[in-house]
């Protein structure tokens, strides 16, 4: 039996798979005679239709009608932020705050930002404190209390 074997002369896809082709413009009998299905006249009834996104049929654009405000600093860098009252809360004396260290204690989220050390709070513990940036008031604080900031480089992933 022929019909049991599969090759490249039986096959066809399944029922259902393949629509007809939609005839326009083959008479009123058909459905789609006359105008096409394409309704009566005006821009959108033409060929070679194309009407870029947001354009809005000839009037002035809102984009073109609001005022332009204020301008974005390129340069800008975002710090993630951290006070000098909460480590004095969170780490023990003399103990090293580090980028990893104020990760697991919750001080700082995201990734990829540097830390500036601020400072808010009050701080009476002698830490080694390693922070890409640190406030004046920050730094004055942390070597009153016995402690000392390094400023580490951010490292740029190329």
């Amino acid at each position: 039996m022929k019909d049991s074997i599969v090759d490249l002369s039986n096959l066809k896809p399944f029922y259902g798979a393949k629509h007809k082709e939609k005839r326009v413009g083959r008479g009123h009998g058909s459905g789609h005679g006359k105008t096409s299905g394409r309704g009566h006249k005006g821009q959108k009834a033409r060929e070679g239709l194309d009407i870029r996104p947001f354009f809005e049929g000839g009037q002035t654009p809102i984009i073109r009608r609001l005022p332009k405000r204020g301008f974005k600093n390129i340069f800008k860098v975002e710090y993630a932020v951290v006070n000098v009252g909460a480590l004095s809360k969170a780490f023990s004396p003399n103990e090293v705050v580090d980028e990893n260290s104020l990760r697991e204690k919750g001080l700082i989220k995201g990734k990829g930002k540097p830390i500036k050390l601020l400072g808010n709070g009050e701080i009476n513990i002698p830490l080694t404190i390693r922070v890409h940036a640190v406030s004046r008031s920050a730094k004055e604080k942390v070597e009153k209390a016995g402690g000392r900031v390094e400023l580490i480089k951010k490292v740029v992933k190329s």
